[in-house]
């Protein structure tokens, strides 16, 4: 009888091997799900079908545990954090080689770390049940593509969600009035606690309305080159205004935003922000509501996002009307501050 010795790496740096192996799938099938959406039709390779959101991270996650299982068994907490470092690692490569960008890239990475993590780990269990589970493997491996073609042909689900904040500003409601309608110069360091500009959202640069005849529009224009309207389909002088958005065909030039996020877009729009001006004394409470669409085939986590994302803005938003409008209110002409303030001054 031989004595067998200790099993042998099968590459070199194979303790690495696993994570490059996954990282290497999960780019194939990214490269495979690189079609577009035609109009309001999903292709079936398209990087954000369900087919591919869900079932590519498991896959990669997969072929990790199996890759690590075959070099030297490990436990299951150990294939869960393989499978969580070769989707995070996937990640950070499509957003290098320019398959993705900053936002999408964020903004699915915690998806992909918990799917890479639950497919390492049932690779591993099915590694424990099979001696050589490699037809599993295979399977999971091209699953992805064939249950895009299951997919195609159905319906995106919309969700539509809303927003709601609220500030008190040291104003009267004329001087937030105001505000709302003209925002010039906004200077990047107003936007400082929106954490959603440090991921890749332009910077506002100004908003400005002019009047056409009863109608309110006002032009908003960012950086990268992002410009828009406005609309203002109903309006009430220092009590309430609902915008609705008007984007044209270049409001959004290449490179702005990433398509798959891109407002006005087949995943994501948004439908109106209403702001509503309520007097408390001779402060003003401003009220906003923003309602928005998400449509994808993971509306659960898509609309987490957009409650975060829309959350940030307005609140950053909120807070850059309160802080112009106190200013503006303190260098009013002490013969034009109301009765009630000049009794408290003298």
């Amino acid at each position: 009888m031989t004595a067998t010795g200790p099993r042998r790496p099968l590459f070199p740096f194979s303790s690495l091997w696993p994570l490059a192996g996954g990282v290497a799938l999960g780019l194939l099938l990214r490269l495979v799900f690189s079609g577009s959406p035609e109009g309001n039709r999903l292709v079936a390779l398209y990087a954000m079908t369900g087919s591919f959101i869900y079932l590519g991270p498991f896959a990669v996650g997969a072929l990790t545990a199996w890759l690590s299982d075959r070099r030297q068994p490990q436990g299951l907490v150990r294939h869960a954090v393989a499978g969580m470092a070769a989707t995070s690692l996937l990640v950070l490569v499509t957003l290098v080689v320019e398959l993705e960008g900053l936002i999408c890239a964020i903004l699915v990475l915690p998806l992909f770390a918990v799917l890479g993590g639950l497919g390492a780990i049932t690779m591993a269990l099915a590694c424990r049940a099979w001696r050589r589970p490699g037809r599993p493997m295979a399977v999971i491996a091209v699953l992805p593509v064939m249950m895009a073609a299951v997919e195609a042909p159905w319906t995106l689900p919309d969700h539509f969600g809303r927003v709601e904040h609220a500030v008190l500003i040291q104003a009267p409601a004329d001087r937030v009035w105001d505000q709302l309608l003209d925002t010039p110069a906004i200077r990047p360091e107003e936007m400082a606690k929106g954490w959603i500009y440090r991921i890749g959202v332009p910077l506002p640069h100004f908003g400005r309305t002019e009047r056409r005849g009863a109608q309110l529009v006002r032009h908003v224009e960012m950086g990268k080159g992002v410009r828009f309207e406005q609309v203002a389909t109903e309006w009430s002088e220092a009590r309430s205004v609902r915008w609705t958005y008007r984007f044209g065909a270049d409001a959004f030039p290449p490179g702005a935003l990433d398509d798959h996020v891109r407002i006005g877009g087949r995943h994501f729009d948004l439908i109106d922000t209403v702001y509503r001006l309520e007097p408390v004394g001779e402060q003003t409470r401003l009220h906003v509501t923003m309602h928005y669409r998400v449509s994808t085939r993971f509306n659960w986590y898509a609309d987490a996002l957009a409650q975060a994302l829309m959350g940030n803005f307005e609140s950053v938003a909120l807070r850059l009307y309160a802080s112009r409008a106190e200013a503006a209110h303190r260098r009013m002409p002490a013969a034009l501050l109301p009765s009630a303030q000049l009794a408290e001054s003298g």
